[in-house]
């Protein structure tokens, strides 16, 4: 064969894998929007399999794999530790981590993140849910709920270990922990997440100043550190002083936003936001 006939021959190739790629992605977008309708109408197990289908057709079409995570997150029941329950997670988690691999953009890129952290956090995989949310405030360090996220799981880390040590010596729940060694440990084991805790709740709060959740979970990091001043009455009185101070903002608060809600006859104009 001469040099032209394989010119053309390689055109012809090339001609008809771009055709194919073309027609592909035209496939890939159909079952994208039909997987998007199933989705709406909460067919969940049809829209996994329309956007399985997409990103077969598209691997590159990044929306349909996040459309894909984000099904398979819908099928997934926090607090249910099955086989196949915690498969749906992990397939959810794989898809995002994928779109991670793809050069997402911005958007993407946050959203793959969040959804990662979200899950690992209902597993009660706390380190890495931790560890994603910490990516999340990176990108987008002006979402006040990451930071509030992160302040969860250090409570929760806290919270679990005090309890247990307390439970161990019958305490009370209003009974100061007077076991110099139990608190000695607490201290070590806890200092650190409280302190990150109540940090990551002043960013969360800076950017949202009526984040009431933010300020219940600061009441609660404080009762946290509560029990790790020792040797120190004086530091606990404080800290349980500054938790209720909390309590009475959390409160304060939520009674201003009902108060903008309703008014005096508890009805608000849902178009206009005025009271009738």
């Amino acid at each position: 064969m001469n040099r032209t006939a394989k010119t053309l021959v390689l055109l012809g190739i090339a001609a008809l894998l771009l055709t194919t790629a073309g027609c592909n992605k035209l496939k890939a977008r159909d079952q994208l929007n039909k997987g998007v309708q199933a989705y709406k109408n909460a067919k969940y197990e049809e829209a996994i399999e329309r956007f399985k289908n997409a990103v077969s057709f598209d691997p590159g079409l990044l929306n349909a794999r996040l459309y894909l995570a984000t099904a398979y997150a819908q099928q997934y029941i926090p607090g249910a530790d099955t086989p196949e329950n915690n498969r749906n997670a992990e397939a959810a988690i794989d898809q995002y981590k994928q779109v991670l691999d793809r050069n997402p953009s911005r958007e993407q890129n946050i959203n793959s993140n969040k959804g990662i952290a979200y899950l690992y956090l209902q597993m009660k995989k706390f380190d890495l849910a931790k560890d994603f949310y910490k990516r999340v405030t990176s990108l987008d360090p002006n979402d006040p709920e990451p930071y509030y996220s992160v302040a969860v799981i250090d409570w929760t880390q806290t919270y679990q270990p005090r309890m247990e040590e307390r439970a161990k010596l019958g305490l009370k729940p209003d009974e100061q922990l007077k076991d110099k060694k139990v608190c000695a440990h607490l201290k070590e084991i806890n200092s650190d997440k409280i302190q990150d805790g109540i940090e990551n709740l002043n960013k969360a709060l800076q950017l949202r100043p009526d984040y009431d959740d933010a300020m219940a979970y600061m009441n609660l990091m404080y009762r946290e550190k509560a029990d790790t001043e020792c040797d120190d009455a004086a530091a606990r009185a404080q800290d349980l002083k500054t938790a209720d101070e909390w309590v009475d903002k959390t409160m304060a608060t939520k009674k201003a936003k009902a108060a903008k809600q309703t008014g005096p006859g508890g009805i608000v104009n849902e178009q206009s936001g005025q009271q009738q």
